[in-house]
This record gives structure tokens, sequence and C-alpha cells, in this order.
């Protein structure tokens, strides 16, 4: 969650406000955050770029892990601005090479991320980068895929926290931060 400083800074309000609310959508009683519109604000995405590696620049982090889809948005920029790498975390399937993966459970059954084989080395530090935590099951294999070959995550960021859905409480004492929380 954003604290001190952090919930002061004057761009927050305004990636906020940029981040549109989808009523009903995919289904009924779903309040869907569209970073999309976020994207389209330049302002808004520089800002929150930038935040992010305010954060991220001195803590010494040589890979940056992107979760599918919307973590490939944020982890290359922030990648590169701060001197890492950045490594995708796929679902099942999707990457061509020899892949190590993790399953989770989902409401309805389980899913897999996926990443090469090779793409860390053990000791590494590492960031781990999503638009959103909701339930916190991606992001929590994400953080164990990396942890079981010898990954330190540092911690875990996402643009958008739906605080409803307690999933900063399956990341256990995994430190994550929010720029946005929602309901």
């Amino acid at each position: 969650m954003a604290t001190g400083d952090e919930q002061q800074d004057p761009r927050i309000a305004g990636i906020s406000s940029a981040i549109r609310v989808i009523p009903n959508f995919p289904k009924p009683g779903i309040m869907f955050q569209d970073i999309t519109t976020m994207l389209l604000d330049t302002k808004a995405f520089k800002d929150t770029i930038d935040l992010f590696v305010e954060r991220y620049r001195d803590k010494n982090i040589s890979v940056v892990a992107g979760v599918e889809a919307r973590g490939f948005i944020f982890g290359p920029p922030i990648a590169l601005a701060i001197g890492a790498k950045f490594v995708p975390m796929r679902k099942p399937n999707k990457l061509p090479g020899e892949v190590i993966s993790e399953e989770y459970s989902l409401e309805y059954g389980t899913d897999k991320m996926e990443m090469h084989v090779g793409a860390v080395e053990a000791g590494e530090r590492a960031l781990v980068i999503d638009d959103l935590i909701a339930t916190g099951g991606t992001l929590c294999a994400a953080v164990k895929l990396l942890e079981r070959v010898g990954v330190n995550v540092v911690e875990c960021a996402c643009v958008i926290e739906l605080l409803g859905l307690k999933g900063r409480e399956r990341l256990g004492d995994r430190p994550l931060f929010v720029l946005v929380n929602a309901t």
C-alpha cells in the first residue's frame, strides 16, 4: 500500500483519476479497473513509471519480472530505467524454450505461471510487477517460481490493489507496494 510520502505525492491522484472503472465487466457485480485510459494519458503513464523507478532505482534489483499480460506494459520501462533485465512470467505454452512452472489455484480451477529455465540465477534480486492485485494468485505464483530457483524477491508492485479480495494476505510476509487502492 502506498504510505507516507507516496500518499502525499500529487501524481497519485492524477494516476487514479486516469483509470476508468467499468461496472459489470466482464460479468455482473465486477467493477473493472481499466488501465487503458491511463496508458492514453501520457502524463499519468509517465508518472506511474517514474514513481516505480524512484522507489526501486537504488535497491540493487537485477531482475524485473512482469506478470502476463499487463505486467509486460510496466515492467520493461522500469527494468531499463533501473538497469535490470526484464523476465516475462507467462501463462502455459507461450514461451518457446525450456520452462519451469508453478501451478496456482483460481476460483474455478487451476492455472500455471511459467518462465524460461536460465532466465534468472540464484542470488539475484527481483521486483515482481503487475497492473493489479486482486486475490493474489498470479502474483503469488510468480513469487514462488522465482524463489524456487533461489531468487530473492525484494518486493511486489502493482498499480492497483483491490482491497476487498485480500490478495495482500495471500502474499504473506512478502512486501507489496501499490499506487492506487480500489474497492
